[in-house]
């Protein structure tokens, strides 16, 4: 994991000098990361809602599933992993938690962002009755600054030490 980590970190790190009086190193590396960790998924749910489930309803028994809610969950499915070694490894790794306590705070704030992207997806699609690729853009703006203040607070928060 810290290979793969030593090779994108000098990376971002590269374009962060222009950004200094703007951003600390860690939330520009936040939206770095997070930045890329979104534009996949919006990849992936834009290919997947055009391409693979075509506009679809994939009925499951107990409930239908809409084109632009299955193109929602597989996208999560994508970016839950990059998400969460990106912030472990490279945006929050001074955090003294335990791996397995932050998978699972990340994972519970990224099941809240997804049921809240789905809400707010399915508002603007089949209430407000804008285009789903469009209505996952807007949806983006609301989840990225909620899971920031989640994930830097609670997922990856670091302990202050006490000095003497």
């Amino acid at each position: 994991m810290h290979h793969i980590r030593d090779l994108i970190l000098p990376i971002i790190d590269f374009f962060y000098p222009p950004f200094r009086r703007v951003f600390s190193r860690q939330t520009f590396r936040y939206a770095a990361s997070g930045g890329g960790n979104v534009l996949i998924g919006f990849l992936v749910y834009s290919l997947s809602f055009e391409h693979l489930f075509n506009g679809q309803v994939y009925d499951l028994g107990f409930y239908a599933v809409k084109a632009h809610s299955a193109a929602l969950f597989l996208s999560f499915c994508v970016t839950f992993p990059i998400g969460f070694f990106m912030s472990k490894y490279v945006v929050f790794s001074d955090s003294d938690l335990r791996g397995r306590v932050q998978l699972f705070r990340y994972l519970l704030i990224c099941l809240t962002n997804l049921f809240l992207n789905w809400v707010l997806l399915k508002m603007w699609v089949e209430i407000i009755h804008i285009h789903p690729v469009p209505a996952q853009l807007l949806t983006i703006s609301v989840v990225v600054a909620v899971s920031y203040v989640a994930q830097r607070y609670f997922s990856f928060r670091t302990v202050p030490s006490i000095k003497d």
